[in-house]
């Protein structure tokens, strides 16, 4: 074997690099299959139940191109950010904007991290509660499964099943230490997801069979229902659901090999477009105009049988997990980010126990307090997420190109981003104050 001038041998660095990313991750190195795995979870969260009702005002048709069409831009906006962390020395989002930005760029990453994924954590706790323990909205009292099935009881209440799940389904999976680790979870997350596209589609061909689907449309139906302002509306939702660029970094870095990044994000995108894509369509047909803007809430109705209450109810539960296990990894990169902010001269985070500890648990606290304090936080988060799901998604991936401190753009990229940002600028200005107007 050639030995180098120092007399070790050319495998020694070979070596060291390995046990250097052994101890980065001490479970193993990431597979491409758990990469992908963690990216359709961080993908295929709540927005899943509002997929149907976009597919009602945009129609199947243009529904799926602009989903396909969006899914697209993630793909080019994701390769711009892959692209500039292997050229520079960053290996985290706020970095990347810091070699661009300054400290104002990484604190601009770090403030839209910690509203969207601080907003998604309380929603999903909120969720779990109105379909465990029930709400009340507009004067209607709605039952939670354990109250159909036990009464109303003290130990069934929000507060205290809320925080049973907290306790004995999230805190082991938020403690562990490591993207990777959360791969079967995650695994689970997308078959539960799986589960409720199935039950939903044999409800709709058994709907078909006896003729009693509703007429859907192919096109928008601008003659009565729907104006030119409502499509834009769709949009953020959309992005909203395809936005996992804040898990970037994290699940990259457990690569064995970095470079199979760009190839899980592809698969990913795939996957999750048929998910979508079939929940929307099938979700359209079985409930046709009357679907609300959670279909959830379409299943939340008292049947005539009891096969169909069970159908509703296994429905119900099966989403209600599913966003129990898709909160760790939304908890990961929310932990991470403000890791990073306060902590930024301090050892990784997976290494220091104490601080790992301390922070997981407020966090957690954090996030159970203010959703049983406020229940109806949800539009405030609506508003927020939209906007900061966009800027993480398209708007600084743009900014980094256009910037382009490491000289890599090329005149196609730049052209891109340019055209990615307005078009992220315009559609989320005009969602918003189509909203507002409506809300108004």
């Amino acid at each position: 074997m050639k030995e180098t001038e120092t007399g070790s041998s050319d495998l020694t660095p070979l070596l060291a690099d390995a046990d250097s990313l052994e101890n980065q991750s001490p479970r193993g190195l990431a597979s491409v299959s758990g990469a992908v795995f963690n990216i359709c979870t961080t993908m295929v969260g709540a927005g899943i139940m509002s997929i149907p009702a976009t597919v009602k005002v945009l129609g199947i048709i243009p529904g799926f191109a602009v989903m396909f069409m969006i899914a697209v831009l993630v793909d080019i906006t994701v390769e711009f950010l892959l692209r500039y962390t292997q050229s520079g020395k960053s290996t985290t989002y706020a970095g990347l904007m810091a070699e661009s930005f300054g400290s104002l760029g990484s604190l601009a990453v770090q403030i839209c991290v910690m509203v969207t994924n601080l907003g998604c954590l309380i929603i999903y706790l909120i969720i779990i509660g109105d379909v465990l323990c029930g709400n009340e909205s507009g004067g209607t009292l709605h039952l939670g499964v354990l109250q159909e099935w036990f009464g109303i009881q003290w130990w069934n209440s929000r507060a205290y099943v809320i925080l049973f799940v907290v306790l004995f389904v999230m805190l082991p999976l938020v403690f562990l230490p490591h993207m990777n680790s959360l791969r079967h979870s995650s695994a689970i997350s997308i078959l539960l997801a799986v589960v409720f596209i199935a039950i939903s589609s044999a409800m709709a061909i058994y709907a078909f069979w006896k003729g009693k689907t509703q007429n859907m449309r192919l096109l928008p139906d601008f003659a009565n229902q729907v104006s030119i302002f409502d499509l834009f509306t769709t949009v953020p939702v959309l992005v909203t659901g395809f936005g996992f660029h804040v898990n970037i970094h994290p699940i990259r870095s457990e690569l064995s090999r970095p470079s199979d990044m760009s190839y899980a994000v592809r698969i990913s995108l795939a996957i999750s477009i048929a998910i979508y894509f079939s929940i929307g369509f099938f979700g359209y047909m079985l409930f046709g105009e009357s679907i609300m803007s959670d279909i959830l809430v379409n299943f939340d109705q008292n049947s005539d049988s009891a096969i169909g209450q069970l159908v509703n109810n296994t429905v119900r539960l099966s989403y209600a997990m599913h966003l129990a296990l898709v909160f760790p990894v939304i908890n990961f990169s929310l932990r991470t980010n403000i890791d990073e902010l306060l902590f930024a001269k301090k050892p990784v985070l997976a290494k220091d126990k104490s601080r790992f500890t301390i922070l997981t648990c407020l966090l957690l606290a954090l996030t159970y307090t203010i959703a049983i304090v406020i229940p109806n936080i949800w539009y405030f988060f609506q508003f927020l997420g939209s906007t900061t799901v966009v800027c993480l998604s398209f708007i600084f991936p743009g900014a980094i190109v256009l910037r382009d401190v490491h000289g890599i753009s090329r005149r196609k990229d730049k052209v891109m981003a340019i055209l990615v940002i307005i078009m992220a600028i315009l559609t989320s200005m005009i969602a918003i104050a189509t909203n507002l107007w409506t809300v108004g």
